[in-house]
């Protein structure tokens, strides 16, 4: 088995229904195969045709594993990242590649669909760190901010253009880029 340590992005289809397993230290792990294809357009005929599909083996670890197993079914078009792994395979006469790829992140790809998103509450988001979220904190605030802190007020919604002749006054915090 080669572990490349190489990094991918594939969209493709969810060609089998995710499974669901847990090693024996508890460690919960999703896997399901992906079929991406390429499409060409042939000149001569005036159509598209396939030029070809290649099958991944995708595992996802803990709390995407869970995501993905609640979020995938068979025929989903996805868009994920991820390591991969090269498995050379013998099954008596026969003999193949495997290519496996260990997920970082998966999701919807939206030029097929639609999807609705569902923050998980009781998971950090910052850094793809899994563990309880903090009471006092938000992860999907400004890092620094306390979100139970009285001086931590919610931003305004109003749209306002940075340095496009913005009237605010100088001497504020509001009136600096936020980058």
């Amino acid at each position: 088995m080669s572990d490349t340590g190489d990094t991918i992005t594939i969209t493709g289809n969810v060609a089998t229904p995710p499974e669901l397993k847990h090693t024996p230290a508890g460690v919960t792990i999703a896997t399901f195969r992906v079929a991406s294809g390429r499409r060409r357009y042939n000149r001569e005929t005036e159509s598209w045709i396939d030029a070809g599909t290649n099958f991944y083996t995708v595992s996802a670890f803990r709390t995407l594993a869970d995501h993905a197993y609640k979020s995938l079914k068979k025929g989903d078009r996805v868009l994920l990242t991820g390591r991969v792994r090269v498995r050379e395979w013998e099954n008596g006469a026969r003999r193949g590649t495997a290519i496996e790829i260990d997920a970082d992140a998966i999701g919807h790809d939206l030029l097929w669909g639609t999807t609705t998103f569902m923050k998980d509450a009781g998971r950090a988001a910052a850094g793809g760190r899994e563990g309880p979220q903090d009471a006092g904190t938000d992860a999907w605030a400004a890092p620094g901010v306390d979100a139970a802190s009285p001086a931590a007020e919610a931003p305004s919604l109003e749209p306002m253009l940075v340095g496009a002749g913005h009237d605010t006054d100088a001497s504020t915090d509001d009136a600096l880029t936020p980058f």
